[in-house]
């Protein structure tokens, strides 16, 4: 779901019989939930509304922002292997493991190799 630049996340619970949403990327939990698709995005709508006045009130900035910097923890055996494939590559590894995280990301399987 869309709206305003937002996006969220929806599921269902099957227990509760009702459909449930978060929205992503903000600082603060901001959910939602209906009985049905309309209802849902009535509440998506009015969520995103709510989120954006009470970040206003409060004089901060609605979205969280990110710095583009991950700390990832593995296996050293993939670390290693990872290593050695971005050298092959001609490539640091921090290189090589963002080429091959855009390559996911947009579906492609190529990533640069020796």
């Amino acid at each position: 779901m869309k709206y305003r630049g937002y996006e969220a996340i929806v599921a269902f619970d099957a227990d509760d019989r009702i459909l449930h949403g978060r929205l992503l990327c903000t600082q603060d939990v901001v959910s939602f939930e209906a009985d049905n698709v309309h209802e849902l995005e009535i509440a998506f709508h009015e969520a995103v509304d709510d989120y954006l006045e009470q970040c206003a009130a409060s004089g901060r900035a609605p979205d969280k922002t990110f710095s583009g910097k991950l700390v990832v923890r593995m296996p050293a055996t993939l670390h290693r292997s990872a290593y050695l494939e971005a050298a092959k590559a001609g490539v640091s590894l921090n290189a090589w493991i963002t080429e091959s995280l855009e390559a996911k990301v947009h579906g492609r399987q190529e990533v640069r190799s020796a």
